[in-house]
């Protein structure tokens, strides 16, 4: 079975201008560590998404990878 390019490539994750997401991860989490690079890569995938694709629900999908992070910000801090 051949995948098709809108599986692979899908359009909510293409901005009008042509700009891919996965372009816009990987300028953001150069130099992260791994989990760090996966969340916020996670936020960037469902923030650029959520008006395409499943709303409020990305939205709050993004909230928690961020929140998540943040956690691990505070905990490192103390």
């Amino acid at each position: 079975m051949i995948a098709t390019t809108n599986a692979i490539n899908p359009s909510h994750y293409k901005a009008a201008n042509g700009l891919e997401t996965i372009d816009v991860i990987r300028a953001f989490t150069d130099g992260l560590n791994g989990v760090e690079a996966f969340c916020i890569g996670n936020v960037i995938k469902y923030v650029t998404r959520y008006s395409n694709k499943n709303g409020i629900e990305d939205l709050k999908k993004a909230r928690w990878y961020l929140d998540y992070v943040i956690k691990e910000y505070e905990k490192n801090d103390n």
